[in-house]
């Protein structure tokens, strides 16, 4: 019998609470996943049992060594179990935010098929079809997850469940105004009996004015995102390169001064104690923590939503990186002529 790796499945739902798992299940089917990974919930108590064994080796016990043998293992004990705890729940907000990054992606990408969809309902309404199966015949492989979702809603009818009920659910499932309020106003004509292919065909004007009003936002927003990009990616790492050699030029002039006979001067000088060094960690910790606020802010001027603008942070975080680089050698090179 084929050796399987030691117990992940088993390990992963013993560390998932009973309760959670319908909770859990449904948030997971939200961004594409139809099964719990227990196996991945195995793997991430082996990986954190792991990275805390080393640090603790490494780290830890030497530093525990010089105590009593109780004071070792209470404080061994105690220390393993909250390192493990904190890279458990670190690994698990990293997990979180990619799946809900997933579901806004997903949701994101069914609001843009939505206008195409409902066309297609309205006219197999036109065609003479009954609502139902105008969504039934609406579900084509190029709506992808709308399709998908559409397609489990046509299920639940087909077992019995009312359209209104099974399109209320999709509604609530995903975090999307305009497709709750798309479905609610469809639920309320059909059960007032209008003409459904009218209020669809007023929907799919009113959500293609929308977009393109946004898109309009978007563009007028370019002004700011340019100035915010420049001060951020090219003007703060200049400053923060200059302000290194001009600290390294007046420390260097400070300490001749203050090696020199100065018995004859109305004031004495002392060394000042500035490394150069740490103002350069400085700089760069300050350059990293204003890129990836900025890049945030970026993300909710131009798109409304710190998610639709992930792809900035990466942007602004090497950009400034490298023109702090860029920036430190060639003043280094310009300045190196410089005597003091």
């Amino acid at each position: 019998m084929r050796l399987r790796i030691i117990f992940l499945e088993e390990f992963g739902k013993a560390f998932v609470p009973k309760r959670a798992i319908p909770n859990l299940r449904m948030f997971l089917l939200k961004a594409g996943i139809t099964k719990v990974p227990y196996n991945f919930f195995g793997a991430l108590f082996y990986l954190t049992a792991m990275v805390t064994g080393i640090v603790y080796v490494v780290y830890i016990y030497p530093f525990l060594q010089r105590y009593s043998q109780l004071v070792l293992l209470a404080a061994s004990t105690m220390s393993w179990f909250m390192l493990q705890i904190s890279l458990a729940f670190f690994f698990i907000m990293l997990v979180y935010f990619y799946v809900d990054l997933q579901i806004y992606l997903r949701t994101k990408k069914m609001e843009e098929m939505l206008p195409d969809f409902l066309q297609v309902v309205s006219s197999n309404l036109k065609g003479g079809l009954s609502f139902e199966n105008a969504l039934m015949g609406a579900i084509k492989p190029r709506f992808s997850i709308l399709g998908n979702e559409m397609a489990e809603v046509s299920k639940k009818v087909m077992t019995g469940h009312d359209v209104g009920v099974a399109l209320s659910e999709l509604g609530e499932k995903y975090n999307s105004p305009m497709l709750r309020r798309s479905i609610d106003l469809m639920i309320s004509e059909l059960e007032s009996g209008g003409k459904i292919s009218d209020l669809i065909d007023n929907l799919v004007k009113n959500i293609k004015e929308t977009k393109a009003l946004k898109e309009e936002i978007s563009a007028s927003a370019i002004s700011y995102i340019i100035f915010i990009a420049a001060i951020v990616i090219v003007i703060s790492p200049l400053l923060f390169a200059l302000s290194f050699h001009l600290l390294s030029i007046i420390l260097n002039f400070v300490g001749k001064l203050a090696g020199t006979a100065s018995a004859n001067l109305p004031f004495s000088v002392s060394p000042v104690k500035v490394d150069p060094i740490n103002f350069r960690y400085f700089s760069m910790a300050a350059i990293v923590i204003t890129s990836f606020f900025s890049s945030l802010i970026v993300s909710i001027v131009e798109k409304g939503s710190i998610k639709s603008g992930l792809k900035y942070i990466p942007i602004f975080l090497i950009g400034s990186l490298v023109l702090y680089w860029v920036f430190m050698n060639v003043l280094g090179f310009v300045f190196s002529g410089v005597a003091v």
